[in-house]
C-alpha cells in the first residue's frame, strides 16, 4: 500500500467506554487521524460453535496505509477480545484537504 494512501480500519467494542479510551490513545498516539464511534448495533456470529448476538459500537479509525501494521499491533493489545475484528479498507477517494489534514496529524 502506498504511504500516502489513506484508510479506514473496522472495529468492534463490547463496550462504550472502553471504545471512547481506545480511541484516545490511538489518536493521541498518532497512528490515527480520526475515529469515530457508532451507537450500539447488534452483531450475529458464530464463536466456539454456538451462534450469538450481542451488543457492540461500530469504531472507524482514519489512518494512513503506512500506518496499518503498527496501529493494528496496538489495538489487538488493547482490545478486549480474543480475536479482535481489525478490517483496513482503501478509500478510493478523498477530499485533497482532509488528506493534507490527516497527513498533517500522523506524519
Amino acid at each position: 500500500m502506498p504511504n500516502s494512501e489513506l484508510i479506514v480500519i473496522m472495529t468492534t467494542f463490547p463496550d462504550l467506554d472502553l471504545a471512547n479510551s481506545v480511541a484516545k490513545i490511538l489518536v493521541e498516539e498518532k497512528l490515527a487521524a480520526c475515529i469515530q464511534i457508532m451507537p450500539t448495533m447488534t452483531s450475529t456470529y458464530i464463536w466456539d460453535g454456538k451462534l450469538c448476538q450481542e451488543s457492540e459500537h461500530l469504531v472507524l479509525i482514519k489512518t494512513l496505509a503506512s500506518n496499518y501494521a503498527s496501529l493494528a499491533a496496538r489495538l489487538t493489545v488493547l482490545h478486549p477480545y480474543q480475536v479482535p475484528e481489525i478490517i483496513a479498507l482503501s478509500a478510493i477517494a478523498v477530499e485533497q484537504n482532509y488528506l493534507l489534514w490527516a497527513k498533517s496529524i500522523l506524519m
